[in-house]
């Protein structure tokens, strides 16, 4: 016989009989995905044989998630993995968002960026101290560091302007003194030369709420209009990258600052045709102003400027706890108490005597105490979490069904578990006690999805699981309005990447990159956060896991399988739109 007509094609990874959600916002449909050289190369009804094949049968094939908003400048030094968002099907993100970041930076200004994170991210100084080894000074030389460490994601970053401003300016900077001309134009310079070497944006933050680790806001907090287009300017000139921010008012604090942001930024983005994205949560002390904010986008919009709100998936939290904070914490016998082992501490609060101490103790707390353990605005966290709680379920109004002293029903709860139990006090995003404005957030046509603040926050709440939120509740378990998974698949992968550029992913189609996951979307649950101990030096923070991921692909190499790590590192530094 003479030779075949064809030879059959063996391709690298082929995940066969799924049902495809691509990223598009297209109707969900069956489909095998093939993968050579870390490309989509084929989608259809047989794609062929695979050097390694997936059988997705019964299962859901999407795009590999993309955040936008991840402080992981520091851990990507130590962790190539990034714990927890390499656990949710993320496998793009980018970090350097409000304004911090580990460069530009001179030798002796090693411990002030550490202290400026600490502060706005709480992310612990000591493991920053431990973990980070410096080998940069200029920003392009902090990107060539990351390029060679090992990782397991594609990892974007954004030139911080606090970094900046201090590298310029030293303690003038670090005081918020105005920048002079000569300032400004330093400053340009370094943005422009991040930007040249593949910074995917400039961040800057705004909000009062954001302060060092000293108690100083971050710097350029209060730069004047010259020094924010100045440095904005430099994105148009070379017609790339994004601007991000954490806005004046975003917390209430400010509650003229929301349309005086607006005039800005709308004024900016027009001149410099670039996208500026910021936060937008809802809060307490003007409930209603986020919705204010985003028909002031739509306007900009309408008018050729390009401004996206950045909104959440779920409520912003505090976790209250036994091995966190509590009600309880500010009693003068609980410095005793905390320094015990947790067994250890259960065990003497379920003492009677100090239980009585304790919960007389939290009747008369400080009133600026009391916003964040508010038992009226907390709730039992359960495992699996709710995030979406049902007012009667406040701590408050048990107690009141159960005829009980609140803070002795609180106290009960913080025991369950061994003390692992965990409370959730909402602070941003709940002022209507449900998500309903959050659904409208998402479904604005400006909004892109973000805030979900990976590697950030450690010992106060995990928003990097989001991912998995928003498949569970969002599309499949909310009492109420639902999202269509296409929807929700589209925007965590196709808008954030288009949102930084990178037009090479968020969708499964011939020549995109080989990004995935393979998803059991039935059997898909939300672990309750866990406190551990795993950052350099043995500092804390929250991670939480879930169920339901059965492969995550980065490039066209499996990194996690059935919820672990393979030790696969296809990740890459990405250098710019593309």
């Amino acid at each position: 016989m003479g030779p075949a007509p064809y030879a059959l094609l063996v391709h690298d990874l082929v995940v066969k009989n799924g049902i495809l959600v691509d990223g598009s916002g297209d109707a969900a449909r069956p489909a095998d995905v093939a993968v050579d050289d870390g490309v989509i190369t084929e989608v259809g009804d047989d794609v062929g044989s695979g050097r390694r094949t997936i059988n997705a049968d019964g299962l859901t094939i999407t795009p590999g998630f993309v955040d936008v908003h991840t402080h992981y400048d520091g851990q990507i030094t130590w962790d190539p993995t990034l714990t927890p968002s390499c656990w949710h099907g993320v496998t793009t993100v980018v970090m350097g968002n409000c304004g911090v970041g580990f460069a530009p930076v001179k030798v002796d200004q090693h411990d002030y960026l550490i202290g400026l994170m600490e502060g706005v991210e709480d992310i612990p100084g000591a493991a920053l101290s431990a973990g980070i080894q410096w080998g940069w000074e200029t920003y392009p030389e902090y990107l060539d560091a990351i390029d060679r460490m090992p990782k397991a994601l594609d990892v974007g970053t954004q030139i911080p302007h606090g970094s900046v401003r201090v590298y310029v300016m030293g303690e003038r900077g670090a005081k918020n003194e105005p920048a002079t001309a000569d300032d400004i134009d330093a400053m340009a310079a370094i943005v422009g030369e991040a930007i040249d070497a593949g910074a995917l944006g400039l961040s800057t933050s705004r909000t009062i709420a954001h302060m060092a680790i000293d108690g100083e806001p971050v710097p350029g907090t209060f730069a004047a209009e010259d020094e924010l287009f100045g440095l904005g300017r430099v994105l148009g000139d070379r017609g790339t990258a994004v601007f991000e921010l954490a806005p004046a008012g975003a917390l209430g604090e400010d509650l003229a600052a929301p349309e005086l942001e607006m005039a800005w930024m709308r004024k900016l983005s027009a001149e410099i045709g670039r996208p500026i994205t910021f936060a937008l949560t809802q809060n307490d002390h003007d409930p209603d102003a986020w919705r204010d904010m985003l028909r002031l986008a739509g306007d900009a919009v309408a008018q050729g400027a390009s401004i996206r709100p950045q909104v959440a998936g779920r409520p912003v939290t505090l976790l209250l706890g036994l091995q966190t904070f509590h009600p309880f914490a500010y009693a003068p016998e609980w410095g005793s108490l905390a320094i015990l082992p947790l067994p250890e501490r259960v065990a003497r609060m379920r003492d009677p005597e100090v239980r009585s101490r304790l919960v007389r103790s939290a009747r008369h707390l400080d009133p600026t105490m009391v916003q964040f353990i508010d038992p009226a605005k907390s709730f039992p966290l359960g495992d699996p979490p709710v995030y979406e709680p049902d007012p009667a379920d406040s701590i408050a109004a048990r107690a009141a069904r159960a005829g009980r002293e609140v803070y002795d029903l609180y106290y009960d709860l913080l025991l369950a578990d061994g003390g692992r139990a965990l409370v959730m006090r909402p602070l941003l995003n709940f002022s209507n006690q449900n998500l309903d404005p959050v659904l409208e957030m998402l479904r604005h046509p400006t909004s892109a999805w973000g805030l979900g603040d990976g590697g950030a926050h450690c010992g106060t709440t995990c928003d990097a699981s989001t991912p998995t939120f928003m498949l569970t509740h969002w599309v499949r378990d909310r009492v109420g309005e639902r999202l269509p998974l296409e929807w929700v698949v589209r925007k965590m992968t196709a808008e954030t990447a288009s949102l930084y550029g990178l037009g090479d992913r968020g969708t499964v189609r011939p020549g995109m990159k080989g990004d995935l996951n393979i998803l059991d979307l039935a059997g898909m649950a939300l672990h309750a956060p866990e406190m551990v101990y795993d950052l350099p030096g043995d500092a804390r923070r929250f991670t939480q896991k879930a169920d339901g991921y059965i492969a995550t692909v980065v490039g066209g190499e499996i990194t996690m399988e059935q919820g672990q790590e393979t030790g696969a590192r296809p990740g890459q530094l990405l250098r710019g739109a593309r």
